[in-house]
């Protein structure tokens, strides 16, 4: 009988991540291209790297999970079980680019994702109504199951001309988001600083603003509106938290936490991208690009950097494995 080799690194669901946020970076140059006639080829090939991606990490991590015997504690446990979520919403922004080239496989790719995010959203939210959660353990990637699951629909739906559809789920999403924002924004401004592998996870907290813009501007035809300019205060506030927290993410080590940051940023780009466009602002082609431009390296050297941490064997964590029992003499 033949047995599993097993890998001496642990996969973590955050490794989703490195997917997602490279889909993000697409969706970045989509919208440059829309709004300025932006080459399409960037976000072609992002699209393809993002699924290319997802495609390695979803069998390897589940693999991982299923020769350690992680699957029934993997979903429930407290700090890494809402990442398992983005396995299941990277798909949608993948499906609504593919329908773009073959309408009906990325409609498919599109609503499997939508309804697998539905169930793990609401699973994870009976499991947290269930659990007695200490709020201590509580940080910003709570958001992702049902808030970003939501915003990232919206903008889906609203793309492939699902108008009703969309709005249902912007509501999911904004709900979703104001309810678990008055619980983790109280957990990082009344407990202890969160565990620095977990540092990273506080640049979600700019995703939802800017992912609620960007999906409300596809529903409304890129319009200025009461929404939209409340939506774009409070990432402004967002987006100026994050720049008071640099000195704090430079004590995170580096791993694949870090790819939090990837589609938080790509989204707040992507909704920069926007306002220029819905606001006319003069000289907005060369501002798109450097923000393009930006976004680009930074997502470079994130990936330099994972590429890296693979070589050396750093990035991963590993798995100590348990010693033999002693034979007795």
């Amino acid at each position: 009988m033949t047995t599993v080799q097993r890998s001496p690194y642990r996969l973590t669901p955050n490794l989703f991540g490195v997917a997602f946020g490279t889909a993000g970076l697409a969706q970045c140059w989509a919208v440059a291209r829309d709004t300025v006639g932006a080459a399409e080829w960037p976000a072609d090939v992002f699209w393809i790297l993002s699924a290319a991606l997802w495609l390695v990490t979803v069998p390897a991590y589940v693999r991982n999970v299923a020769v350690r015997g992680r699957l029934r504690s993997e979903l429930p446990d407290q700090t890494m079980g809402p990442f398992t979520s983005l396995a299941v919403i990277t798909p949608m922004p993948l499906g609504a680019a593919l329908a773009g080239h073959a309408r009906g496989a990325g409609e498919a790719v599109f609503f499997a994702g939508l309804a697998l995010t539905a169930l793990v959203g609401s699973w994870l939210t009976g499991v947290w109504i269930r659990a007695d959660i200490p709020l201590v353990s509580w940080h910003p990637a709570y958001f992702l199951p049902t808030a970003a699951g939501g915003l990232v629909a919206a903008a889906g739906c609203a793309a492939l001309g699902r108008p009703t559809a969309a709005r249902v789920t912007l509501g999911y999403g904004l709900i979703s988001w104001l309810i678990l924002a008055s619980i983790v924004l109280v957990r990082l401004f009344t407990q202890p600083m969160l565990p620095p592998p977990l540092l990273p996870t506080i640049a979600i907290e700019v995703a939802p603003p800017v992912v609620a813009g960007n999906a409300w501007f596809a529903i409304n035809g890129g319009r200025l509106d009461l929404l939209a300019e409340l939506l774009g205060g409070y990432a402004a506030l967002m987006a100026l938290v994050q720049v008071s927290m640099f000195t704090t993410y430079r004590k995170a080590p580096f791993g694949p936490g870090h790819w939090a940051f990837a589609f938080s940023y790509a989204a707040a780009f992507t909704n920069g991208v926007s306002w220029l466009a819905v606001e006319h602002v003069r000289h907005r082609e060369p501002l798109t690009y450097v923000l393009l431009a930006v976004a680009s390296c930074a997502w470079a050297a994130l990936a330099a950097r994972t590429v890296l941490g693979l070589v050396r064997g750093t990035l991963l964590p590993r798995v100590t494995e348990p010693a033999p029992p002693a034979v007795p003499n």
